[in-house]
């Protein structure tokens, strides 16, 4: 975080909270497009990097709460807020934490999306790996009519 004389404590670590949050947003982006592409091989640093880059997201927000408190005001949005209006002189601030809302809905947004991607890979690999175990619900074969075939009338030979 970058220490500038003129700006508060709270001021300065908004400001680092902005910094933070937007490499988090681009990590999730990042891990999006690797979600949809199917790379796998860099999720696992991706992880790393999400869980690190969380990490001091809530080292600031205990700073940041630690600051407030510290000026009578209440460790929460409400408690920011109200820090902002008090300092108006100060707009930086709100205009950081404007961001800093934004960011974290964005990245909640994309965080739901890769949530829902994984899932959807995780249900795409369980009905692949059904298939290959040869399960009975698997890859139901279609007969010249259209209508699927019972088990044991596909032709298919399963001996073979």
């Amino acid at each position: 975080m970058t220490t500038h004389a003129k700006f508060s404590p709270v001021q300065q670590i908004v400001v680092a909270e902005v910094q933070t949050i937007g490499q988090f947003v681009d990590l999730l982006k990042l891990e999006q497009a690797a979600l949809r592409s199917g790379d796998t091989e860099t999720l696992l640093g991706y992880a790393e990097q999400k869980l690190n880059l969380a990490s001091r997201l809530d080292e600031l927000a205990a700073q940041r709460n630690a600051a407030l408190a510290a000026q009578g005001f209440s460790t929460d949005r409400i408690g920011v807020e109200a820090w902002c209006a008090k300092h108006l002189e100060e707009d930086i601030a709100t205009k950081a934490w404007a961001t800093v809302l934004a960011l974290a809905g964005e990245a909640r947004e994309l965080n739901r999306g890769n949530g829902e991607l994984i899932r959807l890979r995780m249900q795409y690999n369980a009905k692949a790996l059904e298939a290959l175990r040869g399960g009975a619900s698997s890859l139901d074969l279609y007969g010249p009519d259209g209508q699927a075939t019972a088990p044991g009338r596909r032709r298919i030979n399963h001996s073979v």
